[in-house]
């Protein structure tokens, strides 16, 4: 599934983002074969690759403390870009922001909500030439 998401804080118009969203297991930092196959389609989909940056976003719910959530949010992150690695994108198109679990999308007082704040967003952000 393709997001396409507003981030008017920064500057940037609904429409000229692309977003795949990597879910997690509590605790977790493996990305199983089927979100990778989902995130290389999502990769494959999109003309002219070399026009994006490209940033990982990684979060998680509120369950452990600050350190370890912020230790797992880098996993998180780090994982992500290993399987972009290793689809032959370059190192230098992607940028990673690890949030922890500071930034929830959802609740975290209800278990679908932290479930879908344990998640990596993987953000084609437009390069302006």
């Amino acid at each position: 599934m393709i997001l396409l998401v507003s981030l008017a804080s920064y500057g940037v118009s609904q429409d000229s983002l692309l977003i795949k969203s990597i879910y997690f297991g509590g605790g977790s930092y493996y990305v199983d074969e089927f979100q990778v196959a989902e995130l290389y389609d999502f990769i494959n989909s999109v003309e002219q690759l070399e026009n994006y940056e490209i940033i990982v976003f990684s979060h998680t719910d509120n369950i452990g403390g600050i350190e370890y959530n912020e230790w797992l949010s880098k996993m998180r992150g780090e994982a992500v870009v290993d399987r972009l690695l290793l689809k032959g994108i370059a190192k230098e198109l992607i940028e990673i922001r690890d949030f922890g679990l500071t930034n929830p999308l959802y609740t975290n007082y209800s278990g679908s909500g932290r479930r879908g704040n344990r998640r990596v967003d993987v953000i084609l952000w437009p390069m302006v030439f």
